[in-house]
């Protein structure tokens, strides 16, 4: 049995290019099926926000707003009351030591508070100077960003990793007004993204790092992380 740190923003709004604060959170498929896929699999998974506050749900991952099935949403609803939320650790407390696997998982959140936070870029590093598996979903790969060589250059530049893409972030995420895009910003910053089909299930891997595309990447981004513990 591993021991894995699901990594989830905290923040309830991303600040648009207009000026809004349009509400946000995590997406609740991405934590609920990834939690779920690596506790079955026999891996203790513990939550850490930046804060250690309990994280916010994005409310459209619920339902039709977000193109998720009712049905689906209140699956993930009750999955995610089930593992309770309210007091994950803080993020500053944990170490890279204490765990086997890092999960980042998306929603909007994670442009928000987990992109320049300095603790989980420190983490990241540790983490990746250790080998131990790096996992990001979704907008989750924003939360990658942190992590910052001394020189200030990015840690993952050069690894190669799917993002959730800029096509799906005009198809159905905030359009041009978000405040910068997920897949653009990582290929700035030097990282090989390769994308597959907007909404298609994509999971690319590149050593220890595993990425997701999409919500719909999530059940098969933590089934990979479960292959490579089984190997690590």
């Amino acid at each position: 049995m591993a021991r894995i740190l699901m990594i989830v923003s905290a923040a309830d709004h991303v600040r648009l290019t207009d000026g809004a604060d349009h509400p946000t959170g995590f997406w609740a498929e991405e934590v609920a099926e990834s939690h779920r896929v690596l506790a079955s699999a026999g891996h203790r998974v513990e939550i850490a926000t930046p804060s250690g506050v309990r994280p916010t749900v994005d409310p459209i991952s619920l339902d039709e707003r977000g193109g998720v099935d009712p049905a689906a949403g209140a699956k993930f609803a009750e999955y995610l009351k089930a593992i309770d939320l309210s007091a994950p650790l803080k993020l500053s407390d944990v170490s890279a030591d204490a765990y086997e696997a890092f999960y980042l998982p998306g929603g909007h959140g994670p442009m928000t508070d987990l992109v320049d936070d300095a603790d989980l870029g420190t983490l990241l590093n540790d983490a990746d100077a250790q080998g131990k598996t790096i996992a990001a979903l979704c907008h989750g790969l924003a939360a990658l960003l942190s992590a910052r060589r001394e020189d200030g250059s990015f840690t993952f530049a050069g690894r190669s990793m799917t993002s959730f893409s800029d096509e799906e972030e005009r198809q159905g995420g905030l359009g041009e007004k978000t405040p910068f895009f997920v897949e653009a910003r990582l290929r700035e910053q030097g990282a090989i993204v390769s994308p597959a089909a907007a909404w298609s299930s994509e999971v690319v891997v590149d050593g220890n790092l595993v990425t997701g595309q999409n919500p719909q990447s999530s059940v098969a981004t933590a089934e990979s992380v479960v292959a490579r513990l089984k190997t690590a």
